[in-house]
């Protein structure tokens, strides 16, 4: 594995994409915001160039277009690439590879007074060969497209305000288990439709009403009316204590799907919240859970799944580390065919949560896991993670992170799925450049020989982004 490491490809890896949405931020200063994943949250409305600029792109944030200032524009953009080498991929013999992805974005962003704004990104995605299964996947390719389009009209509502975007938007919301523009993906996910969102004193309510728009590698990218995304989300700030409160009620439709032997149109209503904050002074948790009701074909649905994590930082240790309990339950079937249990788990990131191989995904799954990130220097941080997965029930299907499920005929003999450890360290060169480095071994268990000859996967991948 590490020899191949030292594949040709190394050398073109100068930019690279940030692991998850969680990656390195630049700090704010002055009247200048942090750099953003979504980089719509970024306002520059208070940021005008010195006549002798610090920053190269410092006159691109904010260009007046009135003499009054009501009206200006302002541009940005960031360079991704990511080198992976593989060994196993898929926990299968000689699906050995490596390859590069990159992708490059760029967005203008103009207002015209505090109540009309208009959004535009541009993207593109492109892959090296990829000599494994499924090729260059929507994944990974996308020669040319409109990743964002929208407008945004503030309707002022005394002490609160509402805002209502309609166009192509990414979604983000909570942690990400159930709504995520993917990040890791090298394509990313958008969605068109509108969101309209009322934020007063403490809460912010955001309300979907969208239809996924899939990636067509070489075509223009058009929303998918059979697989929509509508409902509420809710955030309450955290409070005094340091308490915090989400709450969600989402529905999705999928077209003429098949889940562990029941088919047909899928409609599901998911219900859910997610609470965080301190327990002690040196110590924090996270709890999110969600019930989904709904059908499938002629099958009621009855699934749900738990997330619990739990955080401590010891004081006086080098590195001011935070180490960490985690357990995630996502139900599976009890049988094949008829009523389905099998939890679905929307457009998640998984890959931030079921391990970086993104072997396994938040379905029929259990995963107990713990980890730690320590802060090697001011710029430098190291993250470690191990994960032991277990079928929640043998009679239906393993899924992997984008959802695709795998099962031997009758069924699972045993749950162990399997052990897999990530290790990651990233570093900030300075506001523009971050970059990473990783490495992730599976260790297979019975599940997987089940399914074939199981076998251990490595993954290690190096990787850099350039935000302007």
């Amino acid at each position: 594995m590490i020899q191949r490491l030292h594949s040709p490809l190394l050398l073109a890896v100068l930019f690279v994409g940030a692991p998850s949405a969680l990656a390195l931020q630049d700090a704010p200063s002055e009247n200048r915001p942090a750099y953003s994943f979504l980089r719509q949250l970024e306002d520059w409305s208070q940021f005008h160039a010195a006549e002798d600029p610090v920053d190269l792109f410092d006159p691109l944030k904010h260009i007046d277009l009135s003499a009054d200032g009501d009206v200006w524009i302002g541009f940005g953009g960031r360079i991704e690439s990511r080198f992976e080498s593989w060994s196993n991929f898929g926990s299968a013999p000689q699906n050995d590879d490596d390859f590069l992805l990159s992708r490059a974005l760029v967005h203008t962003d103009l207002h015209a007074g505090e109540r009309f704004r208009m959004f535009v990104e541009g993207k593109s995605a492109q892959a090296t060969d990829r000599d494994l299964p499924g090729g260059r996947r929507t994944l990974d390719m996308d020669s040319l497209d409109l990743q964002q389009a929208f407008v945004d009209v503030v309707v002022p509502l005394g002490a609160s305000q509402l805002t209502v975007r309609p166009g192509r938007q990414m979604l983000l919301f909570g942690a990400q288990r159930l709504i995520s523009p993917l990040p890791w993906g090298n394509t990313l996910r958008t969605w068109d439709g509108v969101t309209g969102e009322w934020r007063g004193e403490n809460w912010k309510v955001t309300g979907i009403a969208t239809a996924f728009a899939p990636v067509d590698k070489t075509e223009f990218n058009e929303a998918d009316d059979d697989m929509t995304l509508f409902g509420i989300y809710a955030a309450r700030k955290p409070c005094s204590s340091g308490h915090a409160l989400e709450l969600y009620a989402l529905g999705d439709e999928r077209e003429n799907v098949t889940v562990n032997g029941t088919s047909g149109d899928e409609q599901r209503q998911t219900y859910g919240g997610r609470v965080w904050g301190p327990m002690c002074s040196q110590t924090d948790y996270e709890v999110e859970g969600a019930w989904q009701t709904g059908e499938v074909g002629s099958g009621d649905v009855n699934a749900w799944f738990v997330a619990a994590q739990a955080g401590w930082k010891p004081a006086g240790w080098a590195g001011s580390p935070r180490l960490w309990l985690g357990l995630d339950l996502a139900s599976g079937d009890k049988s094949s065919g008829g009523d389905v249990e099998t939890f679905h788990q929307l457009f998640p990131l998984g890959h931030a949560y079921f391990g970086f191989i993104d072997a396994i995904g938040r379905q029929n799954i259990v995963d107990t896991s713990l980890g730690g990130k320590w802060k090697l220097c001011q710029a430098t941080n190291f993250s470690t993670a191990a994960h032991v997965f277990r079928l929640m029930d043998t009679s239906d299907a393993l899924y992997n992170a984008g959802g695709g499920g795998a099962a031997p005929a009758g069924g699972f003999d045993s749950k162990e799925v399997g052990t897999e450890l990530d290790f990651l360290a990233d570093h900030s060169f300075d506001r523009h450049l971050q970059g990473y480095l990783g490495y992730s071994h599976l260790f297979a268990g019975d599940a997987l020989d089940e399914l074939g000859p199981g076998k251990d996967v490595d993954f290690a991948y190096l990787g850099a982004k350039y935000t302007f």
